[in-house]
């Protein structure tokens, strides 16, 4: 038997360029990105035909055609129709969560590889169209005779094809994750300069990998996108500094559309597995899984002690490291091939998520 726990270890990543809602993937869903970053590690590392111990992955807003969504990109991706999938959602932690609980399984022995990964489409978003329509459907379908089916349609309205869009506010608070932001900067006082000098570093740092041709290997082109389109190497603080803040409109609000997170389209996977494994596939390992932690936090306040919707991963990250010595799947690969470049090290991959949870892990080489 394989001794228990054994080495998690990270192989390698695939993803699709990201790009900004309603742009070049309008026109595709979370499957079609999901299958397609799938195909491409299959590629990358020639798993077409190989049945491998499981695959794991999810979508934040899926359509319900999208309900089994990990099993149909499996099917599709050229991997052994035996593989096993199944979907999980932690919102903006999903494909973290995704590749820890994988991991666990690996290190218990109990698979030997796996893919985890996530998509998600704020372009292709699903519809419904309230209460009202839906009783009228649902009565008219339970009518035995065409005068029983057609009945409840007497009720219908104009109003009633008003669509309404899934929400992307907190239930609890109604407050979208922007507001909430705007509520922790200031309660931490962070300067809108502070956002702005991060922000441009960030997009800095996002073109200069661009160029050096470091996502070269982790990106595959996709209908017709060969790179993230929401990188703006160009900007400045001067630039920056002159947009209007999104959230907070008054003198006092700090969050704008150029130190913000953007609306995104995207997919990504990571393939991971034990050492022995890799070993006889002649895969290098990148680094290897060594510890994860969840938190989450009272941002509503019901307990009497409210704190900010993002501070989950300040609480995680913690705990994480006492007593010992972290974007989901695309921020996994990333530092992997990172921290396979420079040899040695470890790093931290830190991921709030609605509801006020957070969920990190460390990698290490």
């Amino acid at each position: 038997m394989a001794q228990i726990p054994r080495r998690v270890a990270i192989l390698g990543g695939a993803r699709i360029p990201f790009a900004r809602a309603n742009s070049a993937y309008s026109e595709v869903g979370n499957q079609d990105m999901l299958t397609a970053v799938f195909k491409s590690l299959v590629d990358k590392y020639s798993l077409k035909g190989e049945r491998l111990g499981e695959v794991a992955a999810g979508a934040v807003i899926k359509h319900s055609r999208d309900w089994n969504l990990a099993r149909e990109s499996t099917l599709g991706s050229g991997l052994h129709p035996t593989t096993p999938a199944y979907d999980l959602q932690r919102a903006c932690g999903t494909s973290l969560s995704a590749i820890v609980q994988l991991g666990y399984r690996v290190a218990l022995g109990e698979i030997d590889c796996a893919i985890g990964g996530g998509a998600d489409s704020t372009s292709d978003i699903p519809l419904s169209y309230g209460k009202g329509l839906q009783r009228i459907l649902l009565k008219s379908n339970r009518g035995r005779s065409f005068l029983e089916k057609l009945e409840p349609w007497s009720a219908f309205r104009l109003k009633h094809l008003k669509p309404m869009p899934p929400s992307v506010g907190e239930p609890r608070t109604g407050m979208s994750m922007g507001q909430h932001c705007e509520e922790m900067a200031k309660e931490w006082k962070i300067s809108r300069r502070a956002q702005d000098e991060l922000a441009l570093k960030s997009h800095l740092n996002a073109a200069a990998a661009w160029q050096a041709g470091f996502f070269k290997d982790l990106v595959a082109e996709f209908n017709g996108l060969k790179s993230d389109n929401n990188v703006r190497g160009d900007t400045s603080l001067e630039k920056l500094s002159k947009l209007k803040t999104s959230f907070d409109r008054s003198e006092a609000g700090t969050l704008t559309a150029g130190n913000s997170s953007p609306l995104t389209d995207g997919a990504a996977c990571v393939l991971l597995g034990s050492e022995e494994w890799a070993r006889q596939r002649g895969i290098p390992i990148l680094c290897f899984l060594s510890y994860s932690e969840t938190a989450a936090v009272d941002f509503v306040g019901m307990a009497g002690k409210k704190e900010g919707l993002l501070m989950a991963p300040a609480y995680a990250v913690p705990r994480m490291l006492h007593p010992f010595a972290a974007t989901g799947a695309r921020v996994v690969a990333t530092l992997a091939k990172q921290l396979a470049e420079r040899g040695s090290g470890r790093g931290l991959i830190s991921i709030c998520a609605a509801g006020g949870q957070g969920v990190t892990a460390i990698l290490e080489r």
